[in-house]
């Protein structure tokens, strides 16, 4: 498996891309397969055998922005990812599980047994570019909406790989507060959240590592959590009244999405990307239009008219790990012949 060498993985992740590499991974080493996780050094995937290289010099720059300008070129990134398939070479592995959203991933990766699984839209035209050269059938990504992104760009993406998020059965008692979680910048729509929920008459929590420094936003009045691992993650959600996810772009999933889902807490949010893939709207959330600050909050108002039990029954059906895992196998096994 390879992560993209930009950031460590750890139990506080900065996206939900990266909670589900390590789920993935996790999950594969518990069905028995031998597993070695290529990421940069400080990552912490307990269970897992790591093959960590130096985070690289100008990782920060390389970091993808959604909506903002395309990152420069990181020849450091591109070392660090030469070097991580210069070793999975030695290893003579059997398939290669690729999520580096990383140009220089999917030119490394040329003539081995490799999946790339894709969990962005195409935003990075270096990246783009780069996927133009891998085969369909070694092309995966997470959604329809995300698998039509890429048509528009005349580019096939050969499966549907949906990420699941584990269960983790919590017990806590929902309080009149709203939840804003992921990372803090301006695709989230943080600011139009935080609107909504007010207009609902909520107060609210948020928790997320601020991803993008350019961006601020006004969080007076706000309980500002943090980054919180994943086990404090879901208390909080089931202990929220609604969480919102008011994205502002073309969203590839929305993990946060479903961790609230499992965790038994429904979901407001846009009608935009994947969310009407991952929502259940009239049993785990309700969605309004894209950018309607009114109708988000009259779909929040709605979620608390919502029975809990159905909201976990309906992401415990549709969301779990256990079925990602599966669809993981066959395409792996497929891509090794």
């Amino acid at each position: 498996m390879v992560a993209s060498p930009v950031t460590p993985l750890r139990p506080a992740q900065l996206g939900g891309a990266q909670a589900f590499i390590c789920d993935l991974a996790r999950g594969l080493v518990r069905r028995g397969h031998e597993v070695t996780l290529h990421c940069a050094e400080g990552s912490d995937v307990p269970g897992v055998r790591l093959a960590a290289v130096p985070l690289p010099d100008d990782a920060t720059a390389a970091l993808v922005m959604p909506g903002g300008a395309d990152p420069p070129p990181a020849p450091g990134v591109a070392s660090a990812i030469a070097r991580m398939f210069g070793d999975i070479r030695d290893l003579q592995v059997d398939a290669v599980s690729q999520h580096a959203f990383d140009a220089p991933a999917f030119e490394s990766a040329r003539g081995l047994p490799v999946l790339h699984t894709l969990h962005l839209p195409p935003i990075v035209a270096a990246v783009v570019a780069a996927v133009r050269t891998a085969p369909a059938s070694q092309l995966a990504t997470v959604s329809r909406a995300c698998r039509e992104n890429w048509r528009a760009e005349g580019i096939e993406v050969g499966r549907i790989l949906p990420n699941g998020v584990p269960d983790i059965e919590i017990d806590a008692m929902p309080g009149p507060t709203a939840l804003i979680a992921g990372r803090i910048s301006p695709e989230k729509g943080i600011e139009q959240a935080l609107a909504a929920a007010r207009a609902a008459g909520l107060a609210v929590r948020l928790a997320g590592a601020h991803y993008d420094p350019r961006y601020a936003v006004d969080l007076s009045s706000v309980e500002d959590l943090g980054s919180l691992p994943r086990d404090q993650l879901r208390h909080v959600m089931a202990s929220s009244a609604v969480t919102v996810c008011a994205v502002r772009w073309e969203e590839p999933f929305g993990m946060v999405a479903a961790e609230a889902q499992m965790a038994g807490c429904p979901v407001a949010g846009y009608r935009r990307g994947a969310l009407p893939e991952v929502v259940e709207e009239g049993v785990s959330g309700f969605l309004a239009a894209p950018d309607d600050v009114g109708g988000l909050a009259d779909s929040i108002r709605r979620c608390l008219t919502l029975e809990r039990a159905q909201v976990r029954t309906s992401a415990l059906r549709r969301l779990g790990l256990d079925a990602a895992l599966e669809r993981y196998e066959l395409a792996l096994a497929e891509v090794a012949g």
